[in-house]
């Protein structure tokens, strides 16, 4: 790997700045070393993913990150300065990974091999279902003759904006749900050749809710498949999502962003009547719907025909069933323009090439 330096961190540095590593890095880890540069341990992004949702203080150690492996990961997978490609490329698909440190004989790292070295990456074993078949009823009047998803952020509409990147990403089949003003969404993109992708369209005869659509869909579609809202800005790294999903072996992987509330006034803690305690504008992380899920096909099946159905009811029938619904939380820019106040703060991230 070339400036191997830009992934290595040691062990007194903090989990923010490790986070900062992996993606300066653009390998997807990040190599714990000690002072001679013996390896201590690997950071995944899916292992910051996990400490994120376990609340973990980014100012905390870098080894702290080495507590949130998950169970067929704790012993890092290495192999020696000059192993052949062959044995490289066997260990990383018997593993499922896509990274391996090469040491030498003291353990000290020399290099990191990633998968795409040793072979061409295939494209992303996803089909895309974007929902963008809403009024946009909160922006209007911007609305009233254009559809939400054409609405424009720079240079190009935010639709447009999500076809590319899934096509950058590797993903080429996508289904497009549309319901209002839907010829000006079909005769915009076209069959998505200009992309270098295949667009469907499934047409909603009425408001079919943020899952109700998926029903309408007769072509077969990848197993696991992306749905996503039509209007949403981000940098998700699908490729981690597909990771994490697979890792889960959830029957859906929801997609949660990280969101902070401050209390204007000093919040009573009350107990039989009595004030037990006072917190002053005391703030709370949560984690909020970021309306991009991964479903196993078969779930298309649950989805009621001819009426109006959420995700969201979807996940509850699963998490009442039983079912494994795993959380994957976006560390990357993620917005939301269904209302006036984003849609223009995605406008300024653009144009300030915060996006």
């Amino acid at each position: 790997m070339d400036n191997l330096q830009r992934i290595l961190v040691h062990p007194n540095q903090t989990i923010r700045e490790t986070i900062s590593t992996i993606d300066r890095g653009a390998a997807g880890i990040a190599l714990i070393v000690d002072k001679e540069r013996r390896l201590i341990g690997t950071v995944s992004d899916g292992d910051v993913r996990r400490a994120i949702l376990d609340a973990v203080d980014l100012n905390a150690p870098a080894t702290k990150l080495l507590d949130y492996h998950s169970d067929a990961y704790r012993e890092p997978t290495t192999a020696p300065v000059g192993t052949e490609r062959a044995e490289l490329l066997r260990l990383m698909q018997a593993k499922s990974i896509r990274q391996i440190p090469l040491l030498d004989k003291e353990g000290r790292v020399v290099d990191l091999v990633l998968l795409s070295d040793l072979i061409q990456q295939p494209s992303l074993p996803l089909s895309a279902v974007v929902m963008a078949g809403g009024y946009g009823t909160r922006l209007r009047p911007l609305t009233e003759k254009t559809p939400k998803p054409l609405l424009p952020v720079g240079d190009k509409p935010v639709l447009e904006r999500i076809v590319k990147q899934l096509q950058e990403a590797g993903v080429t089949d996508i289904v497009i749900t549309t319901y209002y003003q839907a010829n000006k969404i079909v005769d915009y993109l076209g069959d998505g050749s200009r992309y270098g992708v295949q667009i469907r369209y499934a047409l909603e005869e009425k408001p079919m809710g943020t899952a109700g659509a998926l029903s309408l869909i007769k072509e077969r579609l990848s197993t696991p498949f992306l749905v996503m809202n039509g209007d949403i800005l981000t940098h998700l790294d699908f490729g981690a999502l597909l990771d994490c999903h697979r890792e889960s072996r959830a029957v859906m992987t929801m997609c949660v962003k990280q969101y902070s509330m401050q209390v204007p006034y000093s919040v009573v803690e009350v107990e039989g009547g009595h004030v037990v305690g006072l917190s002053e504008k005391p703030s709370f992380n949560l984690f909020i719907n970021a309306g991009i899920y991964l479903l196993e096909l078969h779930l298309q099946r649950l989805i009621p025909r001819g009426q109006p159905y959420d995700m969201t009811e979807l996940v509850q029938q699963l998490l009442d069933a039983g079912e494994r619904v795993a959380c994957f939380p976006i560390r990357e820019y993620w917005l939301d323009i269904g209302r006036l106040e984003d849609y223009q703060k995605a406008c300024e991230d653009v144009t300030n090439k915060e996006f």
